[in-house]
């Protein structure tokens, strides 16, 4: 199943931004791009004032045309993509979400058409973060240029999904021809009850850090024996924090949809949350994508 690159495109800048570096990886995995534009019936989310006038939502002519235009641009910019445009009645989170079941990887902007500076994630980048089918690439920050040098940067907990988070890193590194730098963050001793505790617990989620490290850098390099990786334990106050900040300096961050200890009935852990939000540079939530033909 040759499953696309989807990007949801209504014409703003952030949305026209995930569509360029949906094409980037659209082209790097020789695969199609699928570009997406939700629409709804003209008085509001296909409710009409009049019950009995109902009508149907309908693709727009100006809509239609903006489409075409990505598109002609993208192709121009980006030799050998292939591209198909199309518009979809229903909402634009929930159009995403619907075409992730058959996606590769779903690329969304930080803001879409109305967002507000002071929310940092659209809604519909919200909708697909938590409840997309695939990995789901968050173009962040949309105000500025997007990093195309450092290191590719995953965190490392121990946790299924963040093994499979550590896979798809692997993967983009190779890509980009660049570093991946697995990091795992332990929390600073608080409160020993003596120093030979104290010293006895830190030596111990030290070489608890080195073997969730090695384990993964030994995964890696099986599959990718020329990659360049570094193992890099943090001491900090959460991994939230270490990894926002070690973003600066990445080209992307790769983050498990949940982290050890997550609830199931939590669809995004805390750690994707705040970075989606809050990181210096794309953020790719790792996803397993569904069976195909489901």
């Amino acid at each position: 199943m040759n499953r696309p690159v989807v990007a949801g495109v209504d014409g703003s800048p952030s949305s026209l931004t995930a569509a360029d570096q949906a094409a980037v990886a659209a082209v790097a995995r020789a695969r199609p791009l699928l570009l997406v534009h939700g629409y709804l019936h003209p008085l509001g989310y296909g409710v009409p004032l009049n019950p009995y006038d109902l009508g149907v939502p309908a693709p727009t002519e100006e809509a239609e045309k903006m489409l075409e235009r990505v598109a002609a641009e993208l192709t121009g910019r980006h030799p050998g993509l292939r591209v198909e445009a199309r518009q979809v009645a229903g909402g634009p989170g929930a159009t995403l979400v619907e075409e992730s079941r058959r996606a590769e990887l779903v690329v969304v902007g930080s803001r879409g058409v109305g967002g507000f500076a002071g929310l940092l994630l659209g809604s519909v980048g919200a909708q697909l973060a938590q409840h997309g089918h695939c990995p789901v690439l968050v173009v962040r920050p949309a105000e500025q240029p997007i990093p195309v040098d450092g290191p590719v940067l995953v965190g490392v907990d121990g946790s299924e999904s963040a093994a499979y988070a550590v896979e798809l890193a692997a993967d983009e590194a190779d890509r980009r021809d660049a570093e991946l730098v697995l990091t795992h963050v332990r929390a600073p001793e608080r409160g020993a009850p003596a120093p030979e505790v104290a010293a006895e617990a830190t030596t111990a989620e030290q070489a608890e850090a080195a073997e969730l490290l090695g384990a993964a850098a030994a995964r890696v390099r099986v599959a990718h024996p020329e990659l360049r990786v570094t193992e890099r334990p943090v001491v900090a106050a959460s991994p939230e924090t270490a990894l926002r900040d070690a973003s600066a300096d990445a080209s992307l961050v790769v983050v498990g949809s949940r982290g050890r200890g997550g609830f199931t009935g939590l669809l995004l852990g805390s750690v994707s949350q705040a970075l989606v939000q809050h990181a210096h540079c794309p953020v790719l939530i790792a996803r397993r994508p569904e069976p195909a033909g489901d």
